[in-house]
């Protein structure tokens, strides 16, 4: 007989995202058995049927529900995953605070600074845990770059440069998505594909506290579908169009509260990168790149006089970065995104057990968003702007 303690588990939105909630929850036992947790699949909420459907056959949940309220209102479910489109974001999360239930939610936290806001601090005045879908934080070689960081073996940081540039919106043939609606996504590449890098940058080096920015939309419009897909694909489209309503592009400069410089850049259109997502770190002793492309290795320099083979050293993942053990028996044999998740999720169930904030916080969700916000102003009038400090339990400098 099983001593764990089980943890009733409400996932709403069984998108991609949402099914690999479920998948990173399952891993729980196996991975973090020192956790003392069996997760439990409880219940899952989507309006669709088949979704619905799937929840319990496929995945494994007890019961579905095509209203997220009823799922907030089971009594069995005690923490909710919210994986919805981003324009629902914010509404899940007030109701789940209203019900007292912890939350896994995916970035952003809300189309904007305000909703951002809104929930932190209901979370933070009801006294709740959260988790926010930062996942590349959890990667092993980003967690052995930011302890080359924090611990000055890298000497004094000077400037950091990251860009998260991908092609899942080159094609101008494809469809006009609510990714592409300011009323449904807020603005376009910038809380979709820069927040995660704000995020890493923030994580690596500390606050960023102001930015100067420029955006431009390369895809005015798009054609309007005719049959709904699943994440980016599957997806079927007609004659008409419609306008692209946010940006596609975004470049800035940044400053940290510590003196680094940083340079940013991300796109949801460059045709040629699929998922060309990089950091580079450089100090005054030494530097450090990744790329996610490549995301169990990491190139590391240390020294400014090497000899003649003086350059970058290609580390591999290994027992001594991060969670990796947790996955991999031998070096050389690769992590992937889906562990980065169950990470995530280990981090959110001990956040609930221990009530110690580990996990990515909406407080840092909402960090990111005024990041967001200030480079939307700087784009358009063209100034620097200062990035206002938030209240609550942020955990990037922790």
């Amino acid at each position: 007989m099983s001593t764990k303690k089980t943890i009733g588990v409400g996932v709403i939105s069984l998108g991609w995202m949402g099914r690999l909630h479920a998948r990173s929850y399952r891993s729980l036992s196996e991975r973090f058995p020192e956790l003392g947790v069996e997760a439990t699949l409880v219940a899952a909420a989507d309006p669709v049927k088949e979704a619905q459907r799937a929840a319990v056959e496929d995945l494994g949940f007890q019961r579905a529900y095509a209203d997220y309220h009823e799922l907030l209102a089971d009594p069995e479910v005690e923490v909710v995953s919210i994986c919805s489109p981003n324009f629902l974001h914010a509404e899940i999360a007030l109701a789940a605070i209203d019900t007292g239930k912890p939350f896994w939610i995916e970035k952003p936290m809300g189309v904007n600074v305000e909703q951002a806001r809104a929930v932190t601090l209901a979370a933070e005045k009801a006294g709740l845990v959260t988790a926010v879908g930062f996942n590349y934080r959890h990667t092993p070689a980003i967690e052995y770059m930011r302890e080359l960081v924090r611990t000055g073996q890298l000497g004094r940081i000077t400037n950091i440069r990251a860009w998260l540039i991908a092609d899942y919106n080159s094609s101008p043939l494809g469809p006009l998505t609510w990714r592409a609606s300011r009323e449904k996504a807020g603005t376009g590449v910038v809380p979709d594909l820069m927040s995660h890098g704000a995020d890493l940058a923030q994580y690596i080096i500390g606050r960023i506290a102001s930015v100067t920015a420029v955006t431009d939309t390369f895809i005015t419009e798009r054609p309007i579908p005719t049959k709904m897909g699943f994440g980016h694909s599957g997806f079927e489209i007609g004659d008409e169009v419609g306008p692209v309503e946010n940006e596609d592009y975004v470049s800035m400069l940044v400053r940290f509260d510590n003196g680094v410089i940083g340079t940013l850049e991300s796109s949801r259109v460059s045709v040629g990168p699929r998922a060309e997502y990089v950091v580079e770190v450089y100090g005054t002793k030494g530097s450090a790149r990744w790329n996610f492309e490549r995301l169990n290795e990491l190139e590391v320099c240390i020294g400014v006089d090497g000899g003649p083979t003086h350059g970058y050293t290609r580390a591999m993942a290994n027992p001594a970065w991060g969670e990796w053990h947790r996955y991999q028996p031998a070096i050389g044999t690769s992590m992937g995104f889906d562990d980065m998740k169950s990470i995530e999720a280990a981090q959110f169930i001990q956040s609930v057990l221990t009530g110690e904030q580990l996990a990515p916080s909406a407080a840092d969700a909402w960090c990111a968003a005024e990041v967001d916000e200030a480079v939307v102003a700087s784009a358009a009038d063209g100034q620097w702007h200062d990035v206002p400090r938030v209240e609550g339990r942020t955990t990037f400098d922790a």
